[in-house]
């Protein structure tokens, strides 16, 4: 039995192709840094989250403790008082149907809000949240725990 040595070359080079290409792949996993985290160092401590009211018409205040973290993840609770913003917000999982018709209202006047879901709403209306996502309204949380990012599903 001849064996031709031109396609003997040919196997042989796309085997090692496919094993470079195997190795390459294999050291990316590898090599990209992982953290690590140790639960026990976290904090499980209650955070009570809510405003006091002031009675001469200025923002609430927060808390300290809240406006910290707010801070530290770049979140917003209150804007500038110095600008006037409506600030156009929903809870999602209360309701009762009808947040396709309040989407396409608000796309019809190039308006953007801010959707406040529960763990069950983006469970059992995930297109609705894609949606959401996609024209450009943020999506927040309204969970006990934070179980949502604000960009994928």
């Amino acid at each position: 039995m001849k064996i031709d040595k031109r396609k003997t070359k040919l196997v042989l080079i796309l085997i090692l192709a496919v094993v470079i290409c195997g190795f390459s792949v294999m050291y990316d996993d590898y090599s990209q840094e992982t953290v690590q985290t140790n639960a026990t160092e976290l904090s499980n401590k209650k955070i009570g989250w809510g405003i006091k009211r002031n009675d001469n018409h200025e923002q609430p205040d927060v808390g300290t403790q809240n406006k910290k973290i707010l801070e530290e993840s770049e979140g917003i609770c209150l804007g500038n008082n110095n600008d006037k913003v409506i600030y156009l917000t929903f809870d999602e999982g209360y309701e009762a149907g009808y947040t396709q018709k309040i989407l396409e209202v608000l796309k019809a006047n190039d308006v953007k809000a801010t959707f406040f879901i529960t763990a069950h709403y983006v469970n059992t209306q995930e297109e609705l949240v894609k949606q959401m996502i996609d024209e450009g309204h943020i999506v927040g949380n309204h969970t006990p725990k934070f179980l949502m990012s604000g960009n994928k599903i």
